[in-house]
C-alpha cells in the first residue's frame, strides 16, 4: 500500500555547506549615491521602472529610460495566438509554452508531467516514453489522448492568460477551456453550454468503464496506460470506436490523468484529490533566498501537485506546511516527479554571496606574478581596440577588461586602474548613447525589449539577440562590465545609471503591471529553477540553453550592479537567481557518475550534458559536436569570475569532469582557449599541476587573460584544504 507520509519537508534538506575556515574578503562599500536600504522583506521588485533604484534620495517619478524605438522586421506576429488584452502588454518570449505563440502554434510543450500539443482544434495530452543512447534522450510524443468538441470548429487556440506557473488556453467557439498548470498530474477543462465533447487516441482501447454516479470512467489502452476520467457532475461518454469516446451536451469541469506506471494503488491517491484543481500558478520573491508558490485553486479539498528532485532538495517546511507522498511517482526527463500536497511550497536555496574579489584573497607572495601579466594586459587593451560589432563578443571583451580591474584591487596595484577606467567608459558609452557605429541598442514594443540594431533586421545575427535569444548572456556581458565601471568611477555611474538599469529590466524585471516595458524575468523558469536561452523559434524539444554557466554571470552581475548602486533588492534578486541556477546546473548539466536522473549508458559516457532542451538532453553543442569535450567543459564554466567556485562546488566531481575531459585535448586543433578552462577546474583540486600548464599556455579565450587565469590559481587557499570550495560563504547575513 501507498504510505502517506506527512511531516516537515525540512528533513529533506541536506547542507552541502560546512562554515568557512577563514573570514572571506568583504568588497568595499558601494559609491555614493548610497541610498538607504529597503527592508528585506519587501514582496516585490520592479528593478528598474524609474531612472532611480528604490528608496533613493529622488522624491519624483522619472520616466524609465528607453534605448530608441524600432519596428523590427524578422520578429513573429505574437497576435494570433494571446487575447487582445494580453497584446498590450510585455509578453514571454524564452517561456515553458512559447510553442503555442509560434507558427501554427501546434508543436508540443512540457507541462510535467505531460507533453502537451494543440492542433486541429483540439489538444492532446502525452505521458511521454523515453529514448535514449549514449549521445542523447529525449521523450517521445504520442496523442495518447486527444480533447475536442465533437462539432471540431476550425480554430486555433487563444491564450488568455499565463502566470508564472501556468496558462490558460481557451477553444473560444469550442466552449473549451483549459488551465494548463505545471506539476499538475491531472488535466484540467472547464466545458461551457451543453458541449458535447470526444477523447480520442492513437493507440486501442481495451476496456471503457464508469462508476454508478458517472462521474469517472477508467479508459485502458492496448499501450499499457490507464487514464481516468472525472468530471464535476454526471457526464454520459460512450465509447464509440476502437479509438473514440464521445459525449452528449455538458457544461463542468473535466479532469483527465494518467496511472503512473499504471499502478492501482495510486488510483486511491487521484480519487482522493480529483475534486480541487489548480487554475492558475505564481512564484513570489517573499524574502530573500526564499522563493514561494502560491496556487489559486477551485473546487474542493486538498491540491495535489508534482514536484522535481530539485523541488524536494529546496522546500523548506519551516515556511509551509505540505505532504509529501514519497510512494507516489511519476517518469519524467528531469528525474521523478514527486507529489506533494498542499496550497503553497516555499523554496529556500542556500545563500550565495555575491563579491566584487576572491572569498578567500590571494597570499602576498603571489602578487608579483598576477602584477607582471596584469600590467601586460592592460598595456594591451590600448594597443588592440574592439574590431567586433557582435553584442556577444563586444561585451565578453568589455567584460574582461573589467575583470582586470577587479583584480587589480585585490592585488594593491592600483596604477592601471585609470587606464582600464577610460578603455572601459570609451567601449561602453557608445552602445548607451547610441553612437556605436555597426551595432546598437533598440528597444522593440511588440514583445516588449531590448533588440540590437543588426538583430532587428536579421534574424541571425548577433546569435539571434534581435529574436530574443541568449539576451541573458549578451546582456549580463555588458552588465559586469557597467557594475564595475561604476564601481571604480561613482560619477559615471550616476550618469549612466537609467541606462544601466534598463539594459538589466530586460531580463530583471520582477514587476507584473500592464504599462511595463519588459516582461517578468525574461529568461528565468520559476518552475525548473534555470534559464532558458531559445527565443521566438519554435523548437520540436522546447526551449534550450546551452551555458549555464553565462547564466549564472547574468544574475551574479544584476547583483554586481545592485552592489554598485547601493540597491539591495537587487543585490538580493540577482544573488537568488544566482543560487537557483547553480543548483539547477548541478542537478541536470553537471552528470556525476552513478547518477540515477538519466539513463545508465548516457551517464556512463557523459560528465556534462551539452544542450539541455525542455525535451530533450544533447551530448553536442551548437558550435562544437560531443568529441570536443573540452568546449563541453568550457561552455559550463566561462567567464572565470568569483562565483564559479560555487557552480563547482563539488570538487570530487570536478574530478570526474577533468579527467572525462583530458584526453580530448591530444586532438589536433584544439584551441589554447580551451585548454584554459580544464586547467581551471584543475586547479580546484591540484593548484601546483594547474600553475604550470597555464603558465605555459600560448593563448586565452577572448572572454578571459593570463591575469584572470592566475587569480583564479593563486585564490584557490591551500594545496589539499578543497581550497575552500563547497563553503556556505556568505558575507550579507543581514540578507537572510
Amino acid at each position: 500500500m501507498l504510505k502517506k507520509i506527512r511531516r516537515r519537508v525540512k528533513t529533506l534538506i541536506t547542507k552541502s555547506f560546512k562554515k568557512p575556515k577563514s573570514k572571506p574578503y568583504k568588497p568595499p562599500p558601494p559609491p555614493s549615491p548610497n541610498p538607504s536600504p529597503s527592508p528585506p522583506s519587501e514582496p516585490e521588485i520592479e528593478v528598474p521602472t524609474t531612472m532611480s533604484p528604490p528608496h533613493s534620495h529622488h522624491t519624483h517619478k522619472q520616466t524609465p529610460f528607453l534605448f530608441p524605438q524600432i519596428q523590427s522586421t524578422v520578429l513573429p506576429d505574437p497576435s494570433p495566438f494571446f487575447s487582445q488584452n494580453l497584446l498590450k502588454t510585455p509578453l514571454p518570449t524564452n517561456s515553458f509554452f512559447q510553442n503555442l505563440t509560434l507558427k501554427n502554434g501546434d508543436q508540443p510543450e512540457y507541462f510535467h508531467p505531460y507533453l502537451i500539443k494543440s492542433a486541429s482544434s483540439s489538444l492532446s495530452l502525452c505521458y511521454p516514453s523515453r529514448f535514449s543512447n549514449s549521445a542523447f534522450l529525449y521523450q517521445v510524443f504520442n496523442a495518447d489522448l486527444t480533447i475536442s468538441n465533437t462539432q471540431n470548429p476550425q480554430e486555433r487556440h487563444v491564450i488568455s492568460s499565463f502566470n508564472d506557473l501556468s496558462i490558460t488556453l481557451e477553444f473560444p467557439s469550442s466552449n473549451l477551456r483549459f488551465f494548463l498548470v505545471r506539476g499538475s498530474p491531472f488535466l484540467t477543462c472547464s466545458v461551457s453550454n451543453r458541449t458535447s465533447i470526444s477523447i480520442s487516441t492513437i493507440h486501442a482501447i481495451l476496456s471503457f468503464s464508469s462508476n454508478e454516479s458517472r462521474t469517472k470512467y477508467t479508459i485502458k489502452l492496448n499501450n499499457n496506460q490507464t487514464w481516468l476520467v472525472y468530471t464535476s457532475s454526471s457526464i454520459d461518454l460512450t465509447n464509440t470506436s476502437v479509438s473514440l469516446i464521445t459525449s452528449t451536451g455538458f457544461s463542468g469541469i473535466v479532469r483527465i490523468a494518467v496511472l503512473p506506471e499504471s499502478d492501482p494503488q495510486f488510483e486511491s491517491v487521484l480519487d482522493r484529490f480529483s475534486s480541487c484543481y489548480p487554475v492558475s500558478g505564481e512564484a513570489v520573491f517573499t524574502k530573500p533566498f526564499a522563493l514561494e508558490y502560491k496556487w489559486e485553486k477551485k473546487g474542493w479539498g486538498d491540491l495535489l501537485m508534482l514536484a522535481h528532485p530539485l523541488h524536494l532538495k529546496l522546500i523548506n517546511g519551516d515556511d509551509c506546511d505540505v505532504t509529501v507522498l514519497e510512494d507516489f511517482k511519476y517518469k519524467s526527463i528531469d528525474g521523478d516527479l514527486v507529489g506533494v500536497v498542499g496550497d503553497s511550497w516555499v523554496l529556500k536555496p542556500d545563500p550565495v554571496s555575491v563579491t566584487w574579489h576572491s572569498t578567500k584573497g590571494i597570499k602576498q607572495d603571489s602578487y608579483s606574478e598576477i602584477i607582471s601579466a596584469l600590467t601586460k594586459d592592460v598595456e594591451a587593451l590600448s594597443s588592440t581596440p574592439i574590431a567586433t560589432t557582435s553584442s556577444y563578443f563586444y561585451g565578453k571583451l568589455i567584460a574582461r577588461a573589467a575583470r582586470l580591474a577587479l583584480i587589480a584591487e585585490e592585488v594593491g596595484y592600483l596604477d592601471v586602474i585609470p587606464a582600464i577606467k577610460k578603455y572601459l567608459s570609451d567601449t561602453i558609452e557608445p552602445w548607451l548613447d547610441g553612437t556605436f557605429s555597426g551595432n546598437g541598442f533598440l528597444h522593440d514594443s511588440k514583445w516588449g525589449g531590448i533588440v540590437t540594431k543588426q538583430g532587428s533586421a536579421d534574424s541571425g545575427a548577433d546569435f539571434g539577440f534581435g529574436i530574443y535569444n541568449d539576451h541573458h548572456y549578451h546582456l549580463g556581458y555588458f552588465i559586469y562590465a557597467v557594475s564595475v565601471l561604476a564601481k571604480i568611477d561613482p560619477a559615471w555611474g550616476r550618469k549612466y545609471r537609467a541606462q544601466a538599469y534598463s539594459l538589466a529590466a530586460d531580463f530583471m524585471n520582477l514587476g507584473r503591471r500592464a504599462n511595463s516595458n519588459y516582461p517578468r524575468l525574461r529568461c528565468f523558469d520559476l518552475y525548473k529553477l534555470h534559464s532558458w536561452a531559445g527565443g521566438l523559434t519554435e523548437f520540436g524539444d522546447g526551449r534550450n540553453q546551452e551555458s549555464t554557466s553565462e547564466a549564472v554571470n547574468a544574475y551574479y552581475s544584476a547583483a554586481l550592479l545592485g552592489l554598485a548602486y547601493g540597491d539591495t533588492h537587487l543585490v538580493a534578486t540577482g544573488s537568488m537567481l544566482a543560487a537557483l541556477e547553480i543548483k539547477a546546473a548541478q542537478m541536470w548539466w553537471q552528470v556525476k557518475e552513478g547518477d540515477n536522473i538519466y539513463e545508465p549508458d548516457f551517464t556512463r559516457e557523459n560528465r556534462v550534458v551539452g544542450v539541455l532542451w525542455a525535451n530533450k538532453r544533447d551530448s553536442g553543442l551548437w558550435f562544437a559536436p560531443p568529441e570536443w569535450k573540452e568546449c563541453r567543459l568550457g561552455i559550463q564554466l566561462l567567464p572565470i569570475l568569483p562565483i564559479s567556485e560555487v557552480l563547482f562546488s563539488d570538487v570530487a566531481f570536478v574530478r570526474q569532469l577533468v579527467e572525462w575531459t583530458e584526453p580530448a585535448l591530444s586532438r589536433e586543433g584544439v584551441g589554447e582557449g580551451w585548454k584554459g578552462f580544464v586547467y581551471t577546474l584543475q586547479g580546484i583540486y591540484d593548484k601546483q599541476g594547474a600553475l604550470e600548464k597555464i603558465r605555459n599556455l600560448k593563448g586565452y579565450d577572448d572572454g578571459n587573460s593570463l591575469t584572470n587565469l592566475l587569480w583564479w590559481i593563486h585564490s584557490r587557499g591551500e594545496e589539499g584544504d578543497g581550497c575552500g570550495i563547497g563553503e556556505n560563504i556568505c558575507w550579507f547575513k543581514h540578507y537572510h
